[in-house]
């Protein structure tokens, strides 16, 4: 089993940057679709990007696309989330996930979560 560990969230003003980085260990990372996907407040939480396994493949929602970059390193477990040009609606807690098996935007199929880090976009 994998276990994911994310960082590098923080306050930023709106049309700042910030890097989201998420690091697994206790298994094979490079068997894992991996996933981002966001909560704010009062909401349910939403699927931002995914990338496939060889990160040869990536999917992004709508609302973050052009602005957002999903990469990952299978050498050092890493899977990271490049966030620019932010705006006060990307205020969210970011959580990465994880599953050997499925690629795409459920939430329910993804099997492992990290804990999530906080980005909060002031005006």
């Amino acid at each position: 089993q994998v276990q994911l560990v994310e960082s590098g969230g923080g306050l930023v003003q709106s049309g700042g940057s910030l890097r989201l980085s998420c690091t697994a260990s206790g298994g094979t990372f490079r068997n894992y679709f991996m996933g981002w996907f966001r909560q704010a407040p009062g909401k349910e939480r939403e699927f931002v990007a995914a990338i496939s396994r060889s990160g040869g493949t990536k999917d992004y929602a709508d609302s973050v696309k052009g602005r957002f970059t999903i990469s990952r390193d299978n050498a050092r477990g890493t899977v990271d989330l490049q966030v620019n040009s932010l705006k006060p609606e990307d205020t969210a807690v970011y959580y990465c996930a994880g599953d050997r098996n499925y690629y795409g935007r459920t939430i329910a199929q993804y099997d492992y979560w990290g804990q999530g880090t906080q980005v909060t976009v002031s005006s």
